[in-house]
Order: structure tokens, then C-alpha cells, then sequence
């Protein structure tokens, strides 16, 4: 808990100064109330409310489409690239450190 929230208990009434909870304006039994229950929806309505919400998605063209596939694929090659040849580096290396 920062600083801000203890001031804005204290200011509620909350918390006491020293920090130590508040029994003041506490109601003497509290109840856990559940959420009012709701309807569930029927099947054709969700795929309505599905449909309304993919209308709404700014769907790429095929040139970005293509574009974005080919960034993330070489990336993808020189990421692996990278790693293969790190690899190969540090295990020559150890092996080279621990030869008789």
C-alpha cells in the first residue's frame, strides 16, 4: 500500500493516523453480496454480437499481410542464425578451456 492510499484512507476515515485500521463508521457484521445474477445469452445472439464485433477489426490487406510475413521470417533466420552461431562459439570455447 503507497503512500497516496493511506492518505486517502485516512481521509475516509479508514485508517487511523498511525496506521492501524479504524473501528470507527465499521458496520458490525459485514455480508458478502453476491452479483445479481444475469440471463444467459442464447446462442444466435452470440453469434450476432460475434459478427457485429469482427465488422469492427481493421483487417490487413494482403500486401501487409505479406510484408509482416516477411519481417517476421527473417527475423526469425537471423535470430536463429545468431543463436547458432553462439553457440558453436561458446562450445568451442569450453571445450578448448577443459582439453588436457
Amino acid at each position: 500500500m503507497n503512500r497516496e492510499t493511506k492518505r486517502m484512507m485516512r481521509r475516509q476515515g479508514q485508517m487511523e493516523a498511525d496506521g492501524s485500521p479504524s473501528t470507527r463508521n465499521r458496520p458490525a457484521a459485514t455480508t458478502a453480496k453476491r452479483p445479481p445474477s444475469r440471463s444467459r445469452t442464447s446462442i444466435p445472439q452470440f453469434f450476432r454480437e460475434v459478427r457485429d464485433e469482427l465488422r469492427q477489426v481493421a483487417w490487413p490487406s494482403r500486401a501487409e499481410v505479406a510484408n509482416y510475413t516477411t519481417v517476421v521470417f527473417t527475423t526469425l533466420v537471423l535470430m536463429i542464425a545468431l543463436i547458432f552461431v553462439l553457440n558453436f562459439a561458446f562450445g568451442k570455447a569450453v571445450l578448448f578451456l577443459f582439453q588436457k
